[in-house]
């Protein structure tokens, strides 16, 4: 099986939402970005929401399946990683 491609923090931060699928599994990752400053992302107060579904459709266009909210850090990124791995 091929590996589950997530982007670093960094997309995170910059307060992308990244979508993505494998086979019908699709899942969105969408960010809570909490500033410090007006130039520094308080990555400790930060999270990512994600929600996954199988299917053909767009998220506009499907029922979600699932929600959780991780960290926005190396360990929540793992964390998310394995969730979604678990519900392919």
């Amino acid at each position: 099986m091929a590996e589950l491609f997530i982007p670093t923090l960094h997309t995170f931060a910059m307060n992308n939402i990244f979508t993505g699928s494998m086979g019908p599994f699709r899942f969105r990752a969408k960010p809570n970005v909490v500033m410090a400053t007006p130039k520094e992302v308080d990555f400790a107060q930060s999270s990512i929401f994600v929600e996954y579904w199988h299917g053909p459709f767009c998220y506009e266009k499907s029922t979600m399946e699932g929600e959780n909210t991780f960290p926005m850090s190396e360990e929540g990124r793992t964390a998310m990683i394995q969730w979604l791995k678990e519900r392919i």
